[in-house]
């Protein structure tokens, strides 16, 4: 019952939908179970509170019809790779037994991005061990290994090894992004500014899409790297 085709794992509320959330949208619409797995409740972040980070990603989840949405509780910018985190990944991985995981960007302007898309990778691999023992719920689980690890390209450009097109979901991407109306710009806000509060930043998310939309000929697309090489059957599966 809690199987998901898609899980998506992010450092922060609101990495996955500036990430990847068209990605989400377009692949929710072919009928895909899609979930995400937040690591921690951004409370490092200078605007807004934990509780309501935890509000704004319910409102993106219920935006992107997302069949799971769950907090792992990390402590934003402390949590590390290591293997107590790490198995509480791989809980996640074997209660969802995704066929593809998406995670945060393997280097970025933030550190918890790159550290959370390593750790993520690690997890991926290491859930498919069948000696590592994890217990959900006083249950044991089984090893599960997802088929694709893809790291979705955050705020620093990385060359894409593939883009999606996401262009009939783009407003559905704008507005899961804000839904988290604490963390972005608003003229009224008392709050002191941040990075991602600049007016500049949400018209830079735009382009940046416009820029991989642009390679395939398309309006607007998201970029991922890949863990390794991809392949195909068919040339006319290819954009």
């Amino acid at each position: 019952m809690n199987k998901l085709d898609i899980l998506v794992f992010a450092a922060h509320p609101d990495d996955a939908e500036l990430g990847c959330s068209g990605t989400i949208a377009a692949h929710v619409a072919k009928g895909h179970k899609v979930g995400i797995v937040d690591f921690t409740q951004g409370e490092m972040g200078t605007r807004g509170t934990p509780e309501i980070r935890l509000q704004e990603a319910q409102k993106a989840g219920e935006i992107l019809q997302l069949s799971a949405r769950e907090n792992l509780g990390f402590k934003d910018i402390f949590f590390k790779n290591d293997q107590e985190h790490q198995l509480e990944l791989i809980k996640m991985i074997r209660k969802y037994r995704p066929e593809v995981v998406l995670a945060n960007a393997v280097q970025d302007r933030h550190p918890d991005h790159g550290k959370g898309g390593s750790l993520a990778t690690d997890a991926c691999f290491m859930s498919g061990l069948r000696m590592i023992e994890t217990e959900l719920d006083g249950k044991a689980q089984e090893a599960w290994r997802p088929k694709f690890v893809y790291h979705y390209i955050q705020n620093n450009y990385i060359e894409p090894d593939f883009v999606m097109d996401i262009t009939p979901f783009w407003q559905t991407k704008i507005d899961s992004i804000m839904a988290y109306k604490s963390q972005f710009y608003d003229p009224s806000s008392k709050e002191p500014k941040s990075f991602i509060s600049d007016p500049d930043f949400l018209p830079f998310i735009e382009s940046r899409a416009r820029e991989f939309g642009h390679k395939i000929l398309c309006t607007y697309a998201e970029g991922f790297t890949v863990e390794r090489m991809i392949g195909t059957d068919d040339l006319f599966d290819l954009k």
